[in-house]
């Protein structure tokens, strides 16, 4: 069977969509709400959301930030969305826009990967206000101040390029919009048996 979708990648190369930013800014919604986009246009693509691929404990003795065995287990996805023609990654995950190499790597490299960088930002209020209502536990005000930290850190740290994109009092539906805009996944076609 021969399905037509929206493409604007070639036959060599690979599309990496690094959605990233600190806890309560909307990463996996707004992956997902991409997805959902994506779908809607029958667009190629398929979705990793990286905080389950370092999930082990404890971390192997010579991997201890677990980097290594991020990077296998996004190869192994990888390679399963591409044996079945899939050209786009959407990889949603706190430090994805510093893990671009790390990434790229694991989708085989070699100058292959044409990737955009977004990081979701939202002020401290809203932080406070969407991690209130997700964290039930007694460490709250710990991850508060931890996404706040990578916060800080991702906005000192993210490399040229990386396209900023406010979240603050916006729909998950803009917010995806934007983002599949910054990176220009809706255009031409292609056809994967």
């Amino acid at each position: 069977m021969t399905a037509t979708v929206a493409t604007t990648t070639t036959a060599t190369a690979y599309e990496l969509l690094l959605i990233g930013g600190g806890a309560g800014v909307g990463k996996t919604t707004v992956g997902w709400e991409a997805s959902a986009l994506l779908r809607e246009a029958s667009t190629a693509h398929c979705l990793i959301e990286g905080d389950f691929m370092d999930q082990i404990h404890p971390a192997p003795a010579d991997d201890p930030h677990r980097t290594a065995i991020t990077e296998r287990n996004i190869a192994s996805v990888w390679s399963n969305y591409a044996a079945l023609g899939q050209h786009r990654l959407i990889y949603t995950n706190t430090v994805s826009i510093l893990e671009e190499p790390m990434v790229s790597r694991a989708m085989g490299g070699g100058g292959k990967v044409r990737a955009t960088r977004v990081l979701l930002t939202a002020e401290e209020t809203t932080v406070r206000q969407r991690l209130g209502r997700r964290e039930i536990g007694s460490q709250l005000s710990a991850h508060i101040e931890r996404s706040l930290h990578m916060a800080r850190h991702l906005e000192e740290t993210a490399p040229v390029g990386t396209v900023r994109i406010p979240t603050d009092g916006r729909s998950v539906q803009d917010i995806a919009a934007q983002v599949l805009q910054a990176a220009a996944w809706q255009g031409a076609t292609e056809t994967i048996s």
